[in-house]
């Protein structure tokens, strides 16, 4: 495969792909579970998510030209191959609910109250769709400049909030026991499935291989520190209670955020800031479940499937995000097993089937080489 993107366009990839999912409705999610320990649990699975990357990155580098999928059709055979890529896209289908229930009520809810829902669907069909027909190198492109305003947003916000944050909020820590802390990371893990699952159908087309390791665990690490700073302000500010009433927390938040006496409406600065990180996840959702039809189909390039995909995905979504009971059920509940039982067992399997078959993939490598 060709390179095409660094491993700074990685970076800023992942940290994305982490974002705006994890603070529009996951840490109002963990409020729910464990009230004030919710900035500790984030801490939990940042610390998984590296781990998780540094197994993934060791497990792809046996054959750095080839993705997951490739991976698994090398080592195993054709017919496990076309398994994985259904079940990528699957993940992917699944991943792109979650994403676009946080798109939609940003937007709806806040906004938009009177719009119908097929109206945000639609502008992420066309924006997804007409993204991934140029390639990932103007995504990733797109994506180091959604960093620079994911942090913007990060310190204007820490700035709005400082003068209202009450450190006492956050005592006792572990107020909801250990291992209950430690149990509700599980909802911030699917979003590191999700940055996990992309660096697995792109990881080949990243140049310096030599750094993989590198730059994907310093993506996962920022965009971990990045996040973390809004369920400590979302405890300290709103309260925990408060945050957990809410769907999207993080727009509460923004409300609470007060710059000057001028800047009222804070959330239209957000949702401005905002915009770059979710608009990424919803193109690179796009393009991983394409390049997933693409392997299972036999073709040579993705855009053949473009719209079939994005029809599949849209379909699927709307009818999700229409109801908000049945998107946060799916979100807190299916959505945790899938993601993370899809992620943890492919990477497993491909790392085991690697030590079984090893003296198989290395000779059919070495060929090919």
């Amino acid at each position: 495969m060709k390179v095409q993107i660094s491993n700074g366009m990685l970076m800023a990839l992942i940290i994305n792909m982490l974002y705006a999912k994890s603070i529009g409705m996951t840490q109002g999610i963990m409020a729910r579970e464990v009230k004030g320990d919710i900035w500790i649990s984030t801490f939990f699975s940042t610390f998984q998510g590296l781990l998780l990357i540094t197994l993934i990155v060791i497990v792809m580098r046996r054959i750095p030209e080839g993705d997951l999928i490739d991976q698994f059709h090398r080592i195993l055979g054709k017919f496990p191959g076309k398994l994985v890529a259904i079940s990528v896209f699957i993940f992917f289908v699944g991943a792109y609910g979650s994403i676009m229930a946080t798109f939609v009520y940003h937007l709806k809810d806040y906004f938009l109250p009177e719009a119908p829902t097929i109206l945000f669907v639609l502008a992420a069909f066309l924006i997804g769709i007409y993204a991934i027909h140029f390639g990932i190198e103007v995504v990733a492109r797109m994506a180091l400049i959604g960093v620079f305003s994911i942090i913007a947003l990060n310190i204007l916000l820490m700035l709005g909030s400082l003068s209202n944050f009450d450190i006492r909020e956050l005592q006792p820590v572990f107020q909801s026991g250990f291992k209950e802390t430690v149990w509700a990371s599980r909802h911030h893990n699917t979003d590191y499935a999700m940055a996990a699952m992309m660096v697995c159908m792109i990881l080949p087309l990243v140049k310096d291989k030599q750094t993989w390791i590198k730059s994907s665990t310093a993506g996962v690490f920022y965009g971990g520190m990045i996040i973390v700073m809004w369920p400590i302000l979302e405890t300290g500010v709103l309260t925990a209670d408060v945050a957990a009433q809410y769907i999207v927390s993080c727009m509460q938040m923004a409300r609470s955020a007060e710059i000057g006496l001028f800047i009222h409406r804070y959330e239209m600065i957000m949702i401005a800031f905002f915009a770059l990180s979710i608009l990424t996840q919803i193109i690179m959702a796009f393009l991983c479940s394409s390049i997933a039809v693409q392997k299972l189909l036999g073709l040579k390039d993705y855009r053949p499937v473009i719209i079939p995909v994005g029809l599949i995905l849209s379909g699927s979504c709307y009818w999700l995000v229409k109801d908000h009971h049945r998107a946060m059920h799916f979100i807190e509940g299916p959505w945790v097993y899938l993601s993370i039982g899809t992620v943890g067992g492919l990477v497993g399997v491909l790392w085991l089937a690697g030590l079984v078959f090893r003296k198989k993939w290395k000779t059919n490598y070495e060929v090919k080489q």
